[in-house]
């Protein structure tokens, strides 16, 4: 998440890209992908919002000394805490507390499914704040979207009272990442990318803990082993080596790579899900995620040039 990242390079293929790049672009994807079924592993007896604050705080300890290695200067301004704080509040608060309460109520591969909608949340507030213009297969893409959104949540219906919230959760926070990105491209602060992340998650966790002592706290517990497994994959590998990486590649790579990535993560939260927790796919969930992945590719990739 940086607010005025240099002009990616434009390499026309995979072949151009360091063995390096190509490397971490894959563990980036498994890691994402696979944190689904973990995030489902440390949520299916534990407190959700405890487990993501958890996590995140974790999480937090990693990136500070992350920052701290790398030299980068990781206070907080005066100028800059008030457009970090409306940056965090979409980014990282209604997306981490709400997606959370989704996996809690979802299979894994459905969360994964709906909370990667973000990108079609992003063109349609582009277009709503900002009238940004909207290209016909744009609007095919949302209307693919659409289609695989309702074959989820009629799914959903037509199961146990009140399992739909945790489809409508994962859409709350789908949206809030995608209104979030949207005004990150408009930001302007003078910080590192790192001191950024690092501030925009100290205020979800604060939110969080909040939230988990109002709501959760009765339920407290030390977490089981297989809970405090999901809390270290992913305090390390998801809040540490996936953001770390995440803005690495987003300055080298040229965006048909990081679309294709993102593209990838719900199919690999999907299989994966089934494959770590024995989760049996439905066909609606096959079929939204087509539909998902032909309306992110309507989004994300670029036009070739004639």
């Amino acid at each position: 998440m940086t607010t005025s990242p240099p002009s990616p390079p434009n390499p026309s293929s995979l072949s151009q890209f360091s063995r390096r790049e190509i490397i971490i672009l894959i563990l980036l994807t498994l890691c994402w992908g696979l944190n689904w079924p973990m995030m489902k592993i440390g949520v299916q007896h534990f407190p959700p919002l405890t487990f993501r604050c958890l996590s995140m705080l974790g999480g937090l300890v990693v990136l500070w000394i992350a920052g701290k290695m790398a030299k980068q200067d990781m206070r907080l301004s005066r100028a800059n805490a008030l457009p970090m704080l409306r940056l965090a509040m979409p980014n990282m608060v209604i997306w981490h507390v709400f997606i959370i309460l989704g996996v809690a109520k979802l299979s894994s591969g459905r969360a994964a499914i709906l909370g990667y909608t973000m990108p079609l949340w992003a063109v349609l507030f582009g277009l709503l704040l900002y009238r940004e213009k909207v290209s016909p297969r744009a609007w095919f893409g949302l209307a693919c979207a659409f289609s695989g959104t309702l074959l989820l949540l009629s799914n959903e219906f037509a199961r146990l009272a009140g399992q739909a919230w945790g489809t409508i959760f994962a859409l709350i926070a789908a949206a809030g990442w995608g209104y979030g990105t949207v005004q990150l491209k408009r930001a302007t602060l003078s910080m590192p990318t790192i001191a950024l992340t690092f501030w925009m998650l100290v205020c979800a966790n604060i939110c969080l803990l909040i939230g988990a002592i109002a709501l959760e706290q009765a339920a407290w517990r030390l977490p089981l082993p297989a809970e405090w497994m999901a809390i270290i994959y992913n305090a390390v590998l998801v809040f540490g080596f996936a953001h770390l990486a995440w803005f690495r590649l987003a300055r080298s790579l040229p965006p048909v790579a990081s679309s294709l990535s993102i593209m990838l993560i719900p199919m690999v939260g999907l299989f994966s899900g089934a494959w770590l927790l024995a989760e049996t796919p439905h066909w609606q969930d096959y079929a939204a995620l087509l539909l998902m992945l032909l309306a992110m590719a309507c989004v994300l990739l670029p036009k070739k040039k004639s």
